[in-house]
């Protein structure tokens, strides 16, 4: 669990420079990593609790990162 866990933070961190460096958002590099973290831990522990997720725990990393980059979009803010 703990493995799946690191994994989940790392896929995600590399979601979030991905994601960044594509053009995707213009947040910059670490708000969008700190946004993928962020959705990719939340979607773990409602997978963990409520057993809700899709296949693999790297598909539900990759899927919940960019899920959290559409709902948290930092460049309009002031």
């Amino acid at each position: 669990m703990f493995l799946t866990l690191m994994g989940t933070v790392v896929i995600a961190g590399i979601t979030g420079y991905a994601a960044e460096k594509s053009g995707f958002t213009h947040n910059g590099y670490l708000p969008s990593i700190i946004i993928c973290i962020g959705g990719a831990f939340l979607f773990y522990f409602v997978r963990i609790m409520f057993g809700f997720g899709f296949a693999s725990p790297g598909i539900n990393a990759i899927l919940s990162s960019i899920g959290a980059l559409i709902i948290v979009p930092t460049h309009w803010r002031r």
